[in-house]
């Protein structure tokens, strides 16, 4: 796969764009003023592999916030600001390192020109956050709705609104609830900026919908090369974003820091609980770090042979099971025993 190549930019400790790997994000749920429970789920995010956190950062609560998960976690801290550019300036004074704003929402060019220099003196960058929702209303009537293009036109003038302050350490997102309109606002992006794109699908719904739609929508414009970084938004645990995102950069070849597991859908043939077992192997790697791949199968039929490219592999017969190890059989295993077989195996590998 060739990735298009963005600008670099450093949000904390971690770069973005510049061809370095996609960076997983995820966003608080909790109230900022509910300070235990926020740094619970901080570390949660991060002990789960999200590498940066965003917050919201409605009011004061917000801004002392910042400070707290800095303490708490190693991953950066992201500021969330809507139209009171002063939290930003605060939120730069705390020690955040992102802000994620609208500039065109914040007033005048002054205001806009505080928080562009205060962020260059800081060494913090900005993500623009365009959403089809949020597209102006001048640019709505050009364009007749919040078309792909529409987005990318409001993307442009928010850009434009830092860059006469000298100001380029942009990240973009152009998100929208539907998929077919984020993967075209998201291409056409590409193509006219070469900053670093933060990709999502907002409002994608709750956590059986809001997956298909991630995966589809980050997934296609992952596999086009595009995007420096994702968000997987779903109204659920955000804990539950992370496995997601990590799922989607790993169907598509962008993640090799654990096992891929493969597994056939059980047909008639199958004669053991392989639902059950291929949900026990995923559970028992959860947090194995090993790049392979590991096939649960259900018959001989589908074993070996079909999953000759597995590193290691086990299939389901009557009774008794194969383990197989790059399409060639290793040994019959009691069906009973081959959970602990496959285990013992990936071990050696």
């Amino acid at each position: 796969m060739t990735r298009k190549l963005t600008r670099r930019v450093a949000v904390g400790g971690i770069p973005i764009g510049g061809g370095e790997p996609v960076v997983v994000q995820s966003m608080l749920n909790t109230r900022a003023g509910d300070v235990k429970a926020s740094v619970a789920q901080a570390k949660a995010l991060e002990q789960a592999g999200c590498q940066i956190v965003r917050i919201a950062v409605p009011d004061q609560d917000g801004v002392r916030l910042i400070g707290v998960l800095k303490e708490a976690v190693s991953m950066p801290v992201v500021a969330d600001i809507h139209f009171d550019y002063r939290l930003a300036l605060e939120s730069i004074a705390a020690g955040v390192d992102k802000i994620r704003i609208n500039p065109g929402n914040i007033g005048s060019d002054d205001r806009v020109r505080q928080v562009a220099e205060g962020c260059k003196r800081a060494g913090i960058p900005i993500r623009i956050g365009v959403n089809s929702g949020s597209v102006e209303k001048e640019i709505l009537r050009r364009f007749g709705g919040p078309t792909p293009e529409a987005m990318v036109e409001s993307a442009a003038y928010h850009v434009s609104l830092l860059e006469q302050f000298d100001f380029h350490d942009i990240i973009l997102s152009l998100k929208s609830s539907g998929v077919p309109q984020t993967i075209e606002a998201y291409r056409l992006a590409s193509q006219r900026f070469d900053y670093p794109l933060h990709l999502g699908v907002t409002e994608a719904g709750t956590e059986r919908m809001g997956l298909v739609k991630s995966a589809v929508g980050i997934g296609s414009l992952l596999a086009d090369g595009i995007g420096d970084t994702i968000r997987v938004s779903l109204t659920a645990d955000p804990v539950k974003e992370i496995a997601a995102a990590k799922d989607i950069l790993r169907a598509v070849g962008l993640d090799q820091t654990g096992p891929t597991i493969v597994s056939c859908p059980t047909c008639g043939r199958t004669r053991i609980d392989l639902i059950g077992l291929a949900h026990q192997v995923e559970e028992a790697l959860a947090d194995c770090k090993k790049p392979i791949k590991v096939a649960v199968m259900g018959c001989a039929v589908n074993g070996p042979g079909e999953a000759r490219e597995a590193d290691i592999g086990i299939a389901g017969g009557d009774g008794v099971g194969l383990l197989f190890k790059k399409g060639e059989i290793i040994k019959k295993v009691p069906e009973e025993e081959l959970l602990c077989a496959l285990l013992s195996a990936i071990e050696e590998l």
